[in-house]
């Protein structure tokens, strides 16, 4: 990796340091053990690449003059999109995110799936009470789409019976709309026109696939990350590196593939058969080259808007999602 995404984050170092400020505040509640397990969750945080997508994408409509809707934003972001991580580790009965403790873990289902409401509630006032309806209207349809693409996994896992269309499908929705929702939001809360906010969401929709097929590749071992190798096998996930090679079996070998996936059992022998296949046949391979296809169509995209160093910027955070190595 060329550059790191502490280096991609420099010229926005100043909006990061007041978005998190802003957003410590947008968290606090006067509930004591409420306000513990904000404390906790804020202490979490990840790479915070969906703040640096608005920023970026504001900055590239209004310059260095960022205005306080867009901070709004991305606050608004990540309240709903927290939410949905905490209500997700009780429906996965995860007990570990990010190497932390997840909220049900440390403080039980109930509680969490309340915190997960507060969350929402609160990105939903802060939306209402500076009447951001339009930023509201985009990242409430990134939640339904990710809602709807989950349960469309949880549909087709049951059958196996995923092809590359369905596939695309499920990450559209469940990856790629939030990111989708970022650069969206950041267009509208610098002013942009309808044309171009639904250019900044398209160009988001194709980071976010690429970004998508970029953790499904981890799973075949293409770089040493955080999560186990084989994970998505285990848990009986259909992505494309295995997609395209079913495609390409013959009957008999497709048969004793999706038996392996459908009876692992946890069974690190099995799973490691089913990987070897997949790299055998060209799984990896194929889905290196889409992922560069969705690279090069987010670039294109990008490359309509003027030349600037939020351009350059967006540009390093897109070839960074491909290039990363956890």
């Amino acid at each position: 990796m060329s550059i790191s995404l502490k280096e991609i984050q420099a010229p926005i170092a100043q909006e990061m340091e007041l978005f998190e400020k802003k957003f410590r505040t947008s968290m606090k509640s006067k509930v004591l053990l409420l306000d513990k397990i904000m404390s906790y969750i804020v202490k979490r945080k990840g790479k915070q690449m969906r703040p640096m997508f608005v920023f970026f994408m504001a900055k590239l409509f209004r310059g260095d003059a960022i205005g306080d809707a867009t901070y709004r934003g991305a606050a608004l972001i990540e309240l709903l999109h927290t939410a949905t991580l905490v209500h997700d580790d009780v429906v996965d009965e995860a007990n570990y995110r990010r190497g932390f403790f997840s909220v049900n873990a440390l403080w039980k289902n109930k509680i969490a799936v309340l915190v997960g409401d507060y969350l929402l509630s609160k990105g939903l006032l802060l939306s209402l009470q500076n009447d951001d309806y339009e930023l509201l209207k985009i990242v409430s349809n990134a939640v339904k789409e990710m809602s709807e693409g989950e349960l469309l996994q949880i549909e087709k896992a049951r059958r196996l019976d995923i092809d590359e269309s369905v596939y695309f499908d499920i990450i559209r929705q469940k990856t790629a709309s939030l990111i989708a929702s970022c650069c969206a939001v950041g267009a509208a809360s610098a002013g942009a026109s309808k044309e171009d906010i639904e250019k900044a969401r398209l160009f988001g929709e194709k980071v976010g696939i690429a970004f998508q097929i970029k953790d499904d590749l981890f799973d075949y071992g293409t770089a040493e990350i955080g999560k186990p190798v084989g994970i998505d096998i285990k848990e009986k996930k259909m992505t494309l590196p295995l997609i395209h090679a079913l495609r390409e079996a013959d009957w008999m070998t497709r048969r004793r593939v999706i038996y392996n996936v459908k009876n692992n059992n946890g069974d690190n022998r099995r799973v490691q058969q089913v990987i070897d296949y997949v790299k055998t046949s060209g799984g990896i391979q194929y889905t290196i080259e889409v992922m560069n296809q969705y690279h090069a169509e987010a670039l294109a995209i990008l490359y309509t808007f003027p030349a600037s160093p939020s351009r350059t910027s967006l540009e390093q955070l897109i070839a960074f999602t491909i290039e990363r190595e956890k």
